[in-house]
């Protein structure tokens, strides 16, 4: 009696372990399935290599009555080289250092993708150190190293219609719709964090003179959440020639945070408005194409004592691609 428990425990131990096995394996399997779906394109004459220049920046304003006082980094420029298939595009960029003297360090990651037939996806993450200080009231520019900014967010859009284009086909060089006009409107929301900081205030001595100790800044970070609308469109102009235009303005409550000198206070302003939009072209003929994209976010809300924090992110890039093999 004794052995025919043993055996039927070890029975069930073992098809318990075997049945673990097989959920593990269909686990992989779907895993590379969506993998595959979302990412791989089995149709070589989808693929391409590609050479191409961008610029990417992120820059600040402090703005009181007509004084303005603007923080725009180095370094804005890059070139690289990357491979498309019309799922995904792959660039490897290299920032080009024009000014070696003052050097703006930074990492900036900015994307979009599709997913699925409904849903469409933007993110970024940025990070800078050492910016160009200018205005609008005669200060000389000059360069601060101490200054850094942190910005990390995402956009998301749910469409009404279904999504038949994308960037990351005009960037591989072709359109798989034969409509001459798409364009489709949708809701969705966005979230963002913001922070900078200085080692004093990110005003000048001579700006001090020309703002209020409230826009004093030694440390400002922000945090919204909020909603967006906005549309997707594409115009195919003729059988090589391409455009496409997105437009998306939102709206969020911020909570934010800003340090001064001797002290700190909260905005009691929570309002964030946002505009982003991007424009695209592309051209192509034979194997060769080439496309310039360029986009832009901008973003706004109050520090109270009549100041405003406005910041933007984009982006441009010129790229030319060759298609590893024709189409028949």
């Amino acid at each position: 009696m004794i052995q025919r428990i043993l055996l039927l425990i070890v029975f069930l131990v073992g098809s318990l372990a075997t049945q673990a096995q097989e959920e593990k394996k269909r686990e992989s399997a779907r895993f590379f399935q969506i993998i595959d779906t979302l990412f791989i394109d089995h149709d070589l004459s989808n693929y391409s290599v590609r050479l191409f220049s961008n610029y990417k920046v992120k820059q600040f304003r402090l703005v009181n009555d007509d004084y303005r006082s603007s923080y725009v980094p180095n370094n804005r420029f890059g070139a690289g080289f990357g491979v498309a298939n019309s799922k995904m595009v792959i660039d490897v960029a290299f920032n080009i250092k024009s000014d070696k003297e003052h050097v703006t360090n930074r990492f900036d990651g900015q994307g979009s993708l599709i997913l699925g037939k409904h849903n469409f996806v933007n993110f970024y993450l940025q990070t800078y150190k050492g910016f160009n200080v200018r205005n609008n009231y005669g200060d000389p520019n000059m360069f601060r190293d101490d200054i850094r900014s942190w910005t990390v967010g995402f956009n998301y859009l749910y469409t009404f219609s279904e999504i038949e284009f994308s960037y990351s086909l005009l960037k591989a060089g072709f359109s798989k719709s034969k409509r001459k006009v798409q364009i489709t409107g949708g809701v969705g929301t966005f979230a963002v964090f913001d922070y900078f900081t200085a080692n004093n205030n990110v005003l000048t001595l001579v700006g001090e003179d020309y703002f209020n100790d409230e826009a004093e800044i030694e440390r400002y970070s922000g945090r919204a959440v909020g909603l967006l609308g906005g549309f997707l469109s594409q115009f195919i102009l003729s059988d090589n020639f391409i455009a496409t235009c997105n437009v998306m303005p939102g709206i969020a409550l911020m909570n934010k945070k800003v340090q001064l000198q001797d002290g700190s206070y909260r905005p009691s302003n929570p309002m964030l408005y946002k505009l982003d939009f991007s424009v695209a072209v592309g051209y192509r003929v034979g194997r060769y194409y080439a496309n310039l994209i360029y986009g832009t976010g901008i973003y706004s809300t109050s520090l109270d004592f009549d100041n405003r924090y406005l910041f933007n992110l984009s982006k441009a890039k010129l790229a030319i691609g060759y298609k590893l093999k024709v189409k028949k």
